[in-house]
């Protein structure tokens, strides 16, 4: 039996068999559904009244940050304001406002009520994983986030070497195959409620898709390059694990998307991968996509037999390629770059100073 790693660099994650869950309700709240474990519940939709009691301030004085423009709401069809939540979080960073009480949008008791260091964050949210400590976990990754870390860095320097230590320890014995498993189930429903505080990438934002190949079921690793995407202002959309080449092809030439992304943690045949991967390969270059690919199992040996746009392996490495794609498509057609693309793309780029990237021209 092959020994696995959970996690090395951005792409290695413990093998799971179930998918990403598939919809998100528009309305009030979303649960994940009940084969990830305990149901978690993130308000999409709050009220005026309950977001002033969050942070402590009186209501007339958050209505009037939102006529100011300060915080953006949305009216029913009854008239009452609403505030999604995205907007309410990235208000939170911007403006620095304390919560008092973050159970109010769904969070921890706890969550803000102390400052987080990304090296003492790390530890205490390994030890958080293998102790099975859900809320724990969810507080160290929020206070990391409303203290203005982005996802990627989150992803990068706390969850991604969390989950390397756990791994080594699997290996060497000192945590068992049910502490592992439950750790990424965690870490994938953290994932998804931080998918819900990034701000909703605009309509006219460049398009990402991507997935793992066939005999690939990691599905961390997308959901982590989906979540940076899309706080990149992105609409990137992961479109699963284990999936067909001639799929994730159709995908391709359905949506037309910018940037494909291919993360590939396991190999089972080299050929086989080689193959589905040319066709992949085909299909970017015929529609103009990007192609991205990262993971553990591609061995230096293996990319030499591939052709790509970019090879990252790290998250800090996928987005400064994104971002430098989307500022030469924003530059080439100015009418349709999304509102606020320069600031978003100007404050990656300032976190990504000298990236390591490997780029090979098309071939």
């Amino acid at each position: 039996m092959k020994r696995l790693k959970i996690f090395e660099k951005y792409c290695n994650y413990t093998k799971v068999d179930v998918d990403a869950p598939r919809g998100y309700n528009s309305f009030k709240s979303t649960t994940m559904p009940s084969c990830c474990g305990p149901a978690i519940l993130v308000k999409n939709l709050l009220t005026p009244k309950q977001v002033a009691q969050a942070i402590n301030v009186s209501e007339s004085s958050l209505k009037r940050w939102c006529d100011q423009g300060l915080l953006t709401a949305i009216r029913t069809a009854g008239g009452h304001r609403r505030l999604a939540l995205d907007d309410v979080f990235q208000f939170l960073r911007q403006s620095g406002q304390r919560l008092v009480r973050p159970e109010l949008l769904g969070l921890p008791s706890n969550t803000g009520q102390a400052a987080v260091v990304i090296d003492r964050a790390r530890e205490q949210i390994r030890d958080a994983l293998i102790s099975g400590d859900e809320d724990q976990c969810r507080r160290i990754v929020f206070d990391l986030y409303l203290a203005g870390q982005s996802a990627c860095e989150i992803c990068d320097h706390v969850l991604a070497t969390s989950f390397h230590e756990i791994g080594d320890r699997w290996e060497c014995g000192e945590v068992s195959i049910y502490r592992e498993r439950r750790a990424c189930e965690i870490g994938f429903k953290m994932l998804h409620e931080l998918r819900m505080a990034v701000r909703t990438p605009q309509p006219e934002a460049p398009v990402a898709v991507g997935g793992t190949l066939i005999c690939d079921p990691y599905r961390l690793p997308n959901a982590m390059i989906e979540l940076v995407l899309r706080e990149l202002g992105w609409q990137a959309t992961s479109l699963g694990t284990s999936l067909p080449s001639a799929t994730i092809g159709e995908a391709v030439r359905d949506s037309r998307p910018r940037l494909l992304w291919l993360s590939v943690s396991y190999i089972e045949s080299v050929p086989t991968f080689l193959e589905d991967y040319a066709h992949l390969h085909s299909v970017a270059t015929e529609t103009g996509a990007a192609l991205v690919v990262g993971g553990r199992a591609l061995t230096p040996e293996i990319r030499q037999q591939m052709a790509y746009s970019a090879y990252c392996d790290t998250l800090r490495h996928l987005v400064t390629f994104a971002a430098s794609q989307a500022f030469v498509e924003a530059e080439r057609n100015p009418e349709k770059k999304p509102h606020g693309a320069n600031s978003r793309l100007e404050s990656h780029q300032s976190r990504t100073s000298q990236p390591q990237i490997q780029k090979r021209k098309e071939g």
